[in-house]
């Protein structure tokens, strides 16, 4: 799983992986709330921390923002999320921080891309595999622009200072975030649900400039562990909805 996780960060995609742990055949079919936003069990890829399903009202809250206080160990990282952008992916991220899921978490993944620059985080593993043992749709953006980098169109700009999940593929969203430091380009197929403030992104440049960890193989990496480990301390939001 990793090593393929690695062949697809080669090309830019921003990926959660999970850790491939076989289901039996007999098991019975994953649970799945019943709401609008139906979260899904992964019981292939089990929760890398104890974590129920996020409760999914019918009538699931879409208006609206939230402050979330992120001090880390590198310095603060506030994030603002917007319910109307993406309503099943705030409710989760609140639910997830509510059981205190991204405490003592370390940001595993830094890129350096002409074209990709951002710093992923929500892994209690810190690895790219781990998740909350549960998955959910898409929230896909409609409104970024093109890149001017990609004169096929297909790729949009997620602009410094996004906020957005990472996934393994189509509707896989878990836990996986990635915080934008520098205009990105991609595909529209990672949903966006809010934004940094103006003191994290000065913790985002401080980060993005201490550089990735070297290795045997790439003494001069893109891709990969930030040299300054950024652990987040706690998520809290401003107040719980």
């Amino acid at each position: 799983m990793k090593k393929t996780l690695v062949t697809a960060l080669a090309v830019g995609a921003l990926f959660a992986a999970g850790n491939g742990v076989a289901t039996a055949a007999d098991a019975p079919p994953p649970k799945t709330t019943h709401g609008p936003c139906q979260y899904t069990e992964t019981p292939d890829e089990p929760a890398a921390r104890p974590v129920p399903l996020p409760p999914d009202p019918r009538w699931t809250p879409s208006h609206g923002k939230v402050d979330v206080a992120i001090p880390t160990s590198q310095g603060a990282l506030p994030l603002k999320l917007d319910r109307a952008k993406a309503p099943c992916t705030v409710q989760s991220f609140l639910h997830l921080a509510r059981h205190r899921f991204y405490d003592h978490t370390v940001c595993h993944r830094l890129t350096a891309y002409p074209t990709l620059k951002v710093l992923q985080c929500g892994d209690p593993t810190a690895t790219g595999e781990g998740g909350p043992g549960y998955k959910y749709k898409d929230e896909l953006p409609v409104d970024l622009p093109p890149a001017p980098t990609d004169p096929t169109g297909a790729r949009r700009v997620y602009a410094r200072g996004l906020l957005a999940m990472a996934n393994a593929g189509p509707d896989t969203n878990g836990s996986q975030f990635f915080v934008v430091y520098g205009d990105s380009a991609l595909r529209p197929n990672y949903t966006v649900f809010g934004t940094v403030g103006a003191e994290g992104l000065k913790t985002l440049d401080r980060v993005a400039a201490g550089g990735i960890q070297p290795t045997a193989e790439d003494p001069a990496p893109v891709d990969g562990t930030p040299v300054l480990r950024t652990e987040l301390l706690r998520v809290r939001p401003d107040c719980w909805f």
